[in-house]
């Protein structure tokens, strides 16, 4: 293995963790402008780049492996190293872009989860609410007799 197949490596890693950093800057802009419905598409989408930086992965921890140096972060510490400065950077702004996207996603990630906690909470208080006062027919119910008022007649 030449330092170039391994930079080749470093280099796919990169536009794939930039593809995720710009899906997340649509999350975000999706979650700000209240276009929820754009959400699940974009999550899907997330997961697909997910899966693909995986499979990057794996393929340069290979490429590490068969220049001898062992996988994971260690490994690959050395191997950058190794084959010189060019690809020591490459291997630095690989680190700092995934560090960067892995906090936009954690902030995204509790954009959403924050907005599904008061959507499940405002939803409870309707629905324990609504029992309390209206039947399935649209009548007010009475809570000492269980009969009501109609509000409509059909």
């Amino acid at each position: 293995m030449n330092a170039n197949a391994f930079l080749a490596c470093l280099q796919a890693q990169q536009a794939c963790v930039a593809a995720l950093r710009d899906l997340l800057a649509q999350e975000q802009d999706a979650m700000a402008g209240r276009r929820f419905t754009e959400l699940q598409a974009i999550g899907l989408r997330k997961e697909a780049l997910l899966e693909q930086l995986g499979g990057l992965e794996r393929e340069r921890e290979t490429t590490q492996r068969a220049a001898g140096f062992s996988p994971g972060r260690a490994g690959a510490d050395a191997v950058a190293i190794f084959f010189g400065q060019a690809t020591h950077q490459a291997w630095c702004e690989l680190l700092a872009a995934a560090a960067l996207a892995r906090s936009e996603n954690l902030q995204a990630g509790s954009a959403v989860w924050a907005h599904l906690d008061f959507t499940q909470r405002a939803l409870n208080f309707l629905q324990a609410s609504a029992q309390l006062f209206y039947g399935p027919d649209g009548a007010r119910r009475s809570t000492a007799t269980g009969m009501g008022t109609r509000l409509a007649a059909g």
